[in-house]
């Protein structure tokens, strides 16, 4: 009974060890085997997003903003746990070797050994008094020690990532509105006459979906990290450079098509991937986000900047790359609750540069002159 405790104590080591190293440490691939991390937010996001999705107001969103950091934590404790309980059946496994006043040791007694081990508090009232359970002791102690200065580590590199990515969400409310639209965008670039502009934009945001691939990959958490504003998301802002860029490389002539292609490609790769790490599957009655008569308003907002659409291809061509990436972004929406911006604001939203608790001043509508 004692041999299996302890192949089992083993197990559990190495897995906890196996997943924590591959979490922290190793940046992730797309496609990997069983991990527990993966387990933890299988189990724990869904129950979460479907009782969050059922409440209204400001408590559903503050309810889905909690579970990004609150998760994180807990993986913590859950890592640390399994840690402290595999040392102790390999304790117990070795024999329950212990020194104590009073009664026999118990595996709650290993346990308490380990836990004390572990997190490195020195007790001294439970100690090992034979040579594997002083090596197993050592072990952890150092276990531990590595792994608490690990995770002092760990959390500023993912707080780091998360500022990185919505600072550029952030710049993206006065470019394209809140929240973001690609026909809002190229609206608000209408005097970009040289293109130069835009090409700069676009050359930003491909750099921005290649860290977000980067580091949502390595991080998965951070998925579950929201922006400050609910109209606000790396998905809406990602899904909103994907429909510009398909808007640039259909319906413009000389609108720096060649940078739309390369940011295309950048942020359809990220989306792909992502859907593909959450195991997001995408929705058979989804919406249709640009139907033809949002097309059509769509072309014609369009021409009424300025901007010559080539109508008599556009539309199956655009058809053709919304079928590239609108599958993948449309399952990440569904898994992580988060919406999909629409291709052309109401005309009622207010960006959230706008925004104040109280009046200050004069306030402006979308697609005004005031919005630059």
């Amino acid at each position: 009974m004692r041999v299996l405790a302890g192949i089992a104590g083993l197990a559990i080591l190495l897995i906890v060890l196996r997943d924590a190293f591959e979490t922290i440490i190793l940046p992730r691939r797309v496609s990997r085997m069983f991990r527990l991390t993966s387990l933890f937010y299988r189990a724990s996001w869904r129950p979460w997003r479907g009782i969050a999705t059922r409440l209204s107001g400001g408590f559903r969103e503050n309810s889905l903003s909690w579970f990004g950091p609150l998760s994180l934590l807990l993986l913590l404790a859950l890592w640390a746990f399994s840690i402290v309980l595999a040392f102790g059946i390999l304790q117990w496994a070795a024999g329950s070797a212990l020194k104590m006043d009073g009664n026999a040791p118990h595996f709650l007694d290993d346990l308490y050994l380990s836990g004390t081990t572990f997190f490195t508090l020195g007790m001294g009232d439970v100690v090992p008094r034979i040579p594997l359970a002083k090596v197993l002791t050592t072990l952890e102690a150092g276990l531990g020690f590595a792994f608490l200065a690990i995770i002092i580590g760990y959390l500023p590199v993912i707080y780091q990532a998360f500022s990185r990515r919505e600072i550029a969400i952030s710049l993206l409310d006065a470019r394209a509105g809140s929240p973001p639209s690609a026909g809002e965008l190229l609206w608000r670039y209408r005097d970009d006459e040289t293109q130069r502009d835009l090409v700069r934009l676009l050359t930003e945001w491909e750099r921005w979906a290649a860290e977000v691939l980067e580091s949502h990959l390595s991080y998965p958490v951070l998925a579950y990290f929201r922006s400050q504003h609910s109209n606000q998301s790396w998905l809406a802002a990602l899904t909103t450079i994907l429909d510009t860029s398909a808007l640039v490389i259909v319906g413009f002539d000389g609108w720096c098509m060649r940078q739309a292609q390369l940011t295309f490609a950048m942020a359809r790769h990220a989306a792909v991937d992502l859907a593909q790490v959450f195991s997001a599957r995408a929705q058979v009655r989804a919406k249709d986000r640009l139907d033809p008569e949002s097309f059509a308003r769509l072309v014609e907002r369009l021409h009424s900047a300025g901007m010559e659409f080539r109508e008599e291809d556009a539309g199956p061509r655009l058809a053709e790359l919304r079928a590239m990436y609108e599958p993948y972004v449309t399952a990440l929406s569904h898994h992580l609750a988060l919406p999909l911006p629409a291709w052309m604001h109401d005309g009622k939203a207010v960006d959230n540069w706008q925004a104040a608790p109280w009046k200050t001043g004069r306030t402006g509508t979308p697609g005004t002159e005031e919005h630059f």
